[in-house]
């Protein structure tokens, strides 16, 4: 009970002055609980700090070989003068040609190998993010007026969508399909088709026009939407539109939620492995209109206050002429999937805490459970603890890892480990903007300043929830109030429905200017603005 109440917060909301009843005419409060994310940094699971060393080590023979050599030579050489070193050498090639062609050998078959089997670098040369026509902009009240007009929704519903809508931490320029607040169904393959042709070949027409290379170019297209997945697929569009050529690898990820993006990446980063010399581009994207639930329940309409329409699209290369200008070298990539875990959440409420099903009614849409933030907590707990080992600082990790073995060990501190500290790996943060309940309570567990969140609050204030493109809007952000430089690194954080959360790290190539294209330009002297 103890720890369940520990999950719990409370808030008291002012609801105004009463219109009707018995206590018409006075102020009337309600006390609103929330679930808040479990303080996943307090409790660390040791197998993911496992895994996270296991990554780090893939590569140790060589860390560990190299410098016991340097130290040998050293040794070896460290008494003679260059005068014996050079004659001492002369005399050895004389009287011993074979061992020193061995040597030589050697060293040149276990560099060979080394550099053979080395990962190639992947680079992100550019990204486009959507920004749709203003005609499809709407303000906080237009959406509820709207809502009204189509007659779809009671007073009810639309009462309870007006109070999400104005805590949501969502401004008045986000978008939306025309096609949502029309009187027939809005949820049809037609609808759905031309919602994803504006978006994604709008980013795509950016992504081109910036990174000045071809479609038929590209050598692997990946492309992630969660929710539509029409026949033929959103990547055969792309194809059939940009007319790119026959061989091209092209995916196309569906039904994975707004941690999508990352998973793409994921797959184009081991095509390109696969595949040297090679362009790979990723679209990620959501269709509104296609999802617009038109029922009662409210569990289902709360995905219609938070998603709006954007897009986004990115270049990948590793080809090394691309070196000099990509603006980003990939670093790392770590995916945490919690739906196998069912020894704190049962199957159900793991597998339901984001589901598409219909009503009562038979009205489709997407159903969010109360408990998607415990959840998400856990997912989250284990992704960074996994990704801890790879980007932080060596003294956070010794700190880290000898309180935690001492507590496993000698059975005291085991729920208090040292708390590393993330902002000392990460000069810039990019997270998933889902809501604002989300980001206040990722912004306490992980200790972020205000400075750390301020691109996600603002993409959401600005272009609202955009799914798995969201981190895109962000990252585009930071570039326009140019905040990355040289050697910067960046983190980007989503999560999404099964229950998954990933992570991608950058580092900044170069100082990156104001971009001449960017969905912010526009606004950019109204932000950050202060709540």
């Amino acid at each position: 009970m103890a720890r369940e109440r520990d999950l719990l917060s409370t808030e008291i909301v002012n609801r105004g002055i009463e219109s009707s009843g018995p206590n018409a005419g006075s102020l009337t409060f309600s006390v609103r609980v929330r679930r808040r994310l479990p303080d996943f940094l307090q409790s660390v699971n040791l197998k993911y700090v496992r895994l996270g060393y296991h990554y780090l080590i893939n590569h140790a023979i060589y860390l560990a070989t190299i410098p016991v050599l340097v130290l040998v030579f050293s040794a070896e050489v460290g008494s003679l003068s260059r005068e014996e070193l050079w004659r001492k050498l002369w005399e050895d090639a004389r009287y011993d040609l074979a061992t020193v062609l061995a040597f030589f050998g050697v060293l040149v078959f276990t560099l060979s190998v080394y550099f053979m089997s080395r990962p190639r670098s992947i680079y992100l040369v550019d990204f486009a993010c959507y920004k749709p026509h203003d005609d499809l902009k709407v303000t906080k009240d237009q959406f509820i007026d709207m809502a009204r007009r189509t007659g779809k929704f009671d007073e009810a519903s639309l009462e309870f969508q007006k109070r999400i809508l104005h805590s949501s931490g969502i401004g008045d320029e986000t978008y939306i399909p025309k096609s949502i607040m029309a009187q027939e169904n809005c949820a049809t393959m037609k609808e759905g088709r031309a919602e994803a042709s504006m978006v994604m070949f709008g980013a795509l027409d950016e992504l081109f026009e910036k990174t000045r290379i071809r479609p038929k170019d590209v050598g692997v297209l990946v492309v992630n939407c969660s929710i539509f997945n029409p026949t033929p697929s959103l990547s055969a569009m792309i194809i059939n539109h940009y007319k790119m050529r026959g061989n091209i690898l092209s995916y196309n990820l569906g039904g994975m939620g707004c941690s999508a993006g990352i998973i793409a990446m994921d797959l184009a980063r081991d095509m390109l492995q696969a595949n040297p010399n090679s362009y790979a581009v990723v679209v990620s994207t959501e269709m509104v209109g296609y999802n617009w639930y038109s029922g009662k329940d409210r569990s289902m309409l709360i995905p219609n206050c938070f998603f709006r329409m954007g897009c986004s699209a990115i270049l990948m290369s590793n080809r090394r002429r691309d070196y000099t200008r990509s603006k980003y070298r990939l670093e790392h990539i770590v995916r945490t999937h919690k739906g196998a875990d069912d020894r704190s959440f049962s199957w159900v409420l793991l597998s339901r805490c984001i589901y598409q099903e219909e009503d009562e009614e038979k009205h489709k849409g997407l159903k969010v459970s109360i408990d998607l933030v415990e959840i998400g907590g856990e997912a989250l707990k284990a992704n960074i603890t996994t990704l801890g080992p790879l980007v932080l600082p060596f003294s956070e990790q010794l700190l880290f890892f000898a309180t935690l073995a001492w507590g496993y060990l000698f059975g005291n501190n085991r729920g208090h480990p040292y708390i590393p500290d993330y902002k000392l790996a990460f000069e810039h943060f990019c997270v998933h903007a889902a809501s604002k309940t989300v980001l206040d309570e990722l912004q306490r567990n992980l200790e972020l300043s205000d400075e750390n969140v301020e691109a996600s609050r603002m993409a959401l204030h600005r272009f609202g929830n955009t799914s798995s493109s969201s981190i895109w809007y962000e990252l585009a952000y930071l570039e326009a109030k140019e905040k990355v430089r040289r050697g910067d690194r960046v983190w980007q954080l989503s999560f999404g429905s099964g229950f998954k959360c990933n992570s991608v790290v950058w580092k900044a190539m170069r100082r990156v200017k104001k971009p001449a294209r960017n969905p912010w330009l526009d606004c950019l002297d109204r932000y950050p603005f202060q709540a």
